[in-house]
């Protein structure tokens, strides 16, 4: 999925310098992108804006050349099921239900993998012991392998990342990181990853700063 920013910008995100906001960029599908941003500096709002959840913005997006003002309910509903796909910074996990229970509710609504592969997925993530408790009872960086697995179990030409590693060690980071990568590469989608730092978690084709 390709898409274009239009001198987009977000009145309550300040910043002097900045190769997002106010800036006219083109994001190509089949290439990774690295988002660096201090706190504070509207990562969280620039992800949200990119999946539609954050409208209050001036300037335009187009997605395939499409402005996303111009996008009904319907067609954002669409584009979320099967086009974009997103690990949000605070998880937007269901913490009544268990860590099993989370991704069954994604897999049902979109029939996009089999059973065994959650399992797989899991298993690669080293959550496998996990997956019948409670999400609540989880330490935030087994929620965020959960969250991971759950953006992989959809259909999408774009991978969002709004800090999909801040709880997790060198390891894990791994691990979680060449699962991201091995099915972004399959689908040939677009990723876009913010972050606090710079990373090497994944072979960048730009990296920006907000």
């Amino acid at each position: 999925m390709s898409f274009r920013l239009q001198q987009l910008n977000v009145s309550y995100v300040h910043t002097n310098v900045s190769d997002i906001w106010h800036q006219s960029v083109t994001f190509l599908s089949n290439q990774y992108y690295h988002i660096r941003a201090r706190s504070g500096q509207g990562k969280t709002t620039f992800i949200h804006t990119l999946y539609g959840i954050q409208k209050n913005f001036t300037g335009q997006l187009y997605f395939q050349d499409k402005p996303t003002l111009h996008l009904t309910h319907d067609e954002w509903c669409e584009l979320r099921s099967k086009k974009i796909s997103v690990v949000f910074q605070d998880l937007k996990l269901f913490t009544d239900k268990t860590a099993l229970q989370n991704l069954l509710i994604k897999n049902e609504l979109t029939n996009y993998y089999p059973l065994e592969m959650i399992h797989s997925f899991a298993e690669k993530l080293k959550i496998t012991h996990v997956l019948n408790r409670n999400v609540q009872t989880l330490s935030f960086g087994e929620r965020q392998r959960v969250a991971i697995i759950r953006a992989l179990l959809q259909p999408f030409d774009c991978l969002l990342l709004d800090e999909p590693f801040s709880h997790l060690d060198n390891q894990n980071i791994t691990l979680a990181a060449a699962l991201i990568l091995e099915e972004v590469q399959k689908r040939k989608a677009t990723l876009i990853c913010c972050d606090l730092e710079q990373d090497t978690h994944f072979p960048y084709h730009k990296h920006l700063n907000l």
